[in-house]
């Protein structure tokens, strides 16, 4: 586009059609905001617009999520007598679902008198987007035709919504229906796989995706394929999959290093997030979560406090929550509640429940009440409803014959309304 740029401003008198290039370059390219200024600048020089310059402008809107200026271009639109042009009517529906405007893009959907796969995918897609899940789902059912994206999005959806079990059915379905999955497909259903425990599905995922040769072309798809084996307990074929990988990127190390954390791994992913900087990979901030949680797992405080320490001196990323609640854990883990209080007093934000919470369960294993208290004031601050927090404390208290305290703890849930969850089971049927 910048090339196309310099040309165009060469160029003496441009036309609507040279405008039009412009204006649709920037709507697929970006700079988005340069689609609108096109057009102011068409309209400055008394170039009339048509149908093939309102659709791009209606697409920068909706990349821009600016929905009053999307409402100003299609005032445009219906000034100049171009609102029954199919690819206008799926710019407008676009931009509702886009801003999460429903109401305004099922409207406009029910209106137009021939739907296309694009227009149900866009509605499908803002319906989920907005958390309506079941109204997409809805519409995907009345659909009377479906591309891969349609599977997709649905697919998609529903994993992210926790209804992993609806997403597997689906991509059973669309299989049934005869269409292959692409790079998408497999990157949207390999985690649904590993939550679920469908070991089987996820195995035949990865024969697909050797049949079609996705692994060596789309880094995303041996990422997923990686995390899913290490979810499942797989290391030796996470570990063969990361190392026949032609591409990685820095998800490909965070993920593995993960996985050995999470496998009971921690020194391996140590050694292999030092593999990762050897090699000229730039760690972000997962990178770090990955590799402290190897040291939490492994037990290496010294390791934990050094890598800690290098974010910000050393590699520039500034720690995080999630940062500080890894080194929580570490020192939790290893006796250094004390230091571990400290560092929780220390942090530049608001600490949360889980970082309370860590301490609270690291005082009950070393008995010290203190510090016990401490954490249940600040938890009971911020989640006063969780009756887990009380029955801990009360369970320290119980270990040291301190009864009295016992009883205090129980008045508090009584007097915060707070009832003690009975226990359960879950058992799945399919």
């Amino acid at each position: 586009m910048s090339y196309a740029t310099r040309l165009f401003q060469q160029t003496p008198n441009p036309n609507k059609n040279l405008f039009n290039s412009m204006i649709k370059g920037y709507s697929l390219r970006g700079p988005f905001g340069n689609a609108l200024l096109s057009f102011n600048l068409m309209k400055s020089q008394a170039i009339f617009p048509d149908e093939y310059t309102f659709a791009p402008l209606l697409k920068a809107s909706s990349s821009l999520c600016e929905f009053r200026i999307g409402q100003c271009v299609h005032s445009q639109v219906l000034r100049s007598g171009f609102e029954s042009f199919s690819s206008i009517q799926i710019g407008i529906v676009e931009l509702c679902s886009t801003c999460l405007r429903m109401d305004d893009a099922k409207k406009v959907f029910d209106e137009m008198p021939h739907r296309d796969v694009i227009v149900w995918n866009l509605l499908i897609r803002g319906f989920c987007k907005g958390g309506n899940v079941d109204m997409g789902l809805s519409l995907f059912r009345k659909m009377s035709e479906r591309s891969i994206v349609s599977w997709n999005s649905m697919i998609s959806c529903l994993a992210q919504s926790g209804r992993d079990s609806e997403a597997l059915r689906i991509f059973v379905e669309m299989l049934e229906q005869g269409f292959e999955p692409d790079d998408a497909t497999v990157v949207s259903v390999l985690p649904v796989c590993a939550r679920l425990g469908a070991v089987d599905v996820g195995q035949w995922i990865h024969s697909y995706i050797d049949s079609k040769g996705l692994l060596q072309e789309v880094v995303s798809v041996g990422n997923a394929l990686i995390d899913f084996y290490c979810k499942c307990g797989s290391l030796e074929l996470a570990s063969a999959i990361f190392r026949r990988m032609h591409h990685r990127d820095v998800i490909t190390w965070n993920v593995m290093v993960l996985g050995l954390a999470f496998n009971g791994k921690g020194q391996h992913g140590v050694e292999l997030f030092e593999e990762m900087l050897n090699k000229g990979v730039k760690p972000n901030h997962a990178s770090f979560v990955s590799v402290l949680a190897c040291c939490a797992h492994a037990g290496l405080v010294e390791k934990g406090r050094d890598l800690f320490a290098s974010m910000s001196l050393s590699h520039n990323v500034k720690p995080k929550l999630e940062h500080y609640g890894c080194m929580v854990d570490i020192l939790c883990r290893n006796g250094g509640i004390k230091e571990a209080h400290d560092m929780i007093k220390s942090m530049p934000m608001k600490p949360n429940a889980a970082l309370w919470g860590s301490l609270l369960s690291s005082c009950r294993t070393y008995g010290d009440l203190e510090l016990a208290e401490t954490a249940l004031c600040e938890l009971i601050n911020l989640e006063p409803w969780n009756s887990g927090n009380y029955v801990l404390l009360s369970n320290i208290y119980a270990e040291e014959g301190r009864w009295e305290k016992v009883e205090q703890v129980r008045v508090l849930m009584r007097d915060n309304c707070v009832k003690k969850e009975p226990g359960h089971s879950a058992v799945g049927f399919s």
